[in-house]
């Protein structure tokens, strides 16, 4: 599972999605847009657009999945009821996946049931190695005993180990730069996928006025 707001999808994100489904041998990787994320602001453009960009972003490739259950649910996406979601759908040997970026893990403590995050999945933190933030005591204290030092070795269990990953490609993109690229009328080409590019510009998405 890879979460998120996508507003909008660009090529860093389902980069990092191939890339993950390489490098954990994994069967799919679940893009899941996030309806109402707690910890961030009201995403531009509505849930239903950003699903919408994400399959035309993700369109034939293999082992990537957009999967819209947060946006079904109402109040909170929190990602603890999308992997109960998923360990419910895969069954309890299933080998789930969380990953997240290295900014997202240093707030974990402030997630809903972060603890009980690791009971239904693994995470994996997408690490940044020029980002040497030292952990908060309660983060530290969360995953205390849980970090391993391999994809084996954390497949070796469905749940509850923490793998710091370091992808092959570290794209320096975000989607708030993008959005104000499209607001002020600048090119966004080559950083979104030409089928995402195509709707909102045809959709006049992430414009001013």
């Amino acid at each position: 599972m890879l979460g998120g707001t996508f507003d909008p999808v660009h090529i860093g994100h389902l980069r990092s999605a191939v890339e993950l489904h390489e490098a954990l041998t994994l069967d799919r990787v679940h893009l899941v847009p996030a309806s109402k994320p707690p910890l961030r602001g009201e995403p531009q453009v509505t849930s239903q657009e950003r699903l919408a960009l994400l399959r035309l972003g993700i369109g034939d490739t293999p082992g990537l999945v957009a999967d819209g259950r947060e946006l079904e649910r109402d109040g909170p996406s929190y990602s603890v009821d999308t992997l109960a979601s998923l360990r419910e759908e895969y069954g309890s040997q299933a080998r789930l996946v969380m990953a997240l970026g290295h900014d997202a893990f240093l707030r974990l403590t402030e997630w809903h049931s972060p603890g009980r995050l690791f009971e239904l999945a693994h995470l994996v933190v997408i690490d940044r190695p020029d980002h040497k933030s030292p952990l908060s005591p309660a983060l530290a204290e969360l995953i205390a005993g849980r970090e391993v030092d391999s994809p084996g070795v954390l497949m070796q269990r469905p749940a509850g180990g923490l793998l710091r990953l370091t992808l092959p490609t570290r794209l320096a993109l975000s989607a708030t730069a993008i959005r104000q690229r499209l607001a002020e009328g600048l090119s966004v080409r080559y950083l979104l996928p030409e089928a995402v590019e195509r709707r909102i510009n045809a959709n006049s998405l992430y414009r001013d006025g």
